[in-house]
């Protein structure tokens, strides 16, 4: 992350969508953001789980919001500083009664462990809630141990 935007900050991937870093590391341990489904900034999927997407889509959102979460940690540590997911929190917008949380927060998983193998493989909490920023339909948080580069 060499290049830097107008304002100074680093380029990424991901970018912020506040006041606040993509991924901190302290004492080999690594916390991304709640990462969103966005590409290049742009949130790509909207609304809320069980009325607006189906269980289908929301997976395949989680998916998109757990890349962006990996490509935080790569951002930060490089591929090979990442030493294993440790945790990783979905939290899914959805309608009062929604009980499918685990089948979508499998997206996400599925996405882990294409881009980590092994390292990820992860502990998982899927939480329902009544609004994520921007109207996403998910959010994804990802905890690691990390080797920073030297």
């Amino acid at each position: 992350m060499s290049e830097r935007e107008d304002d100074g900050r680093p380029m990424t991937a991901v970018p912020p969508q506040g006041a606040y870093v993509p991924a901190v590391v302290h004492g080999g341990l690594a916390w991304t953001a709640g990462m969103t489904p966005r590409r290049h900034g742009e949130l790509v999927v909207h609304g809320v789980v069980g009325r607006d997407l189906d269980v289908a889509m929301a997976r395949e959102a989680a998916g998109l919001a757990a890349d962006n979460a990996v490509t935080a940690l790569v951002e930060t540590v490089g591929l090979a500083g990442i030493d294993r997911a440790l945790k990783m929190t979905v939290f899914i917008a959805a309608v009062d009664g929604f009980t499918a949380h685990a089948a979508v927060a499998d997206g996400a998983s599925t996405v882990l462990r294409e881009r980590l193998g092994e390292r990820g493989s992860v502990a998982r909490s899927a939480v329902g809630v009544r609004t994520l920023p921007s109207g996403a339909p998910v959010e994804v948080e990802l905890v690691a141990a990390v080797t920073p580069p030297p």
